[in-house]
């Protein structure tokens, strides 16, 4: 069974780069068309039912607003990406 998980997103920290959008393998991630209130488009889950809990987005995120969850059964924290 392939793995799976959750992203959450700090929305007002984010600043829209979209770096874990590009770095996605499972394209979870795109552009919110909606602006936070800095006036940024960040980057929002569209698409949790792909996420492999890989933990791209939070590695390569400058903001540090991204947290991954692997949804494994009982959740322990693994190198910042949780589950």
């Amino acid at each position: 069974m392939a793995r799976k998980g959750t992203v959450v997103i700090d929305r007002e920290l984010c600043k829209g780069c979209l770096l874990c959008v590009h770095f996605c393998p499972m394209n979870v991630l795109e552009a919110d068309p909606q602006p936070n209130a800095m006036g940024s488009y960040p980057s929002k889950a569209a698409h949790l039912g792909h996420c492999s809990a890989c933990g791209n987005c939070f590695e390569v995120c400058p903001d540090l607003c991204i947290t991954v969850y692997a949804l494994e059964g009982v959740a322990k924290e693994l190198n910042h990406v949780q589950g």
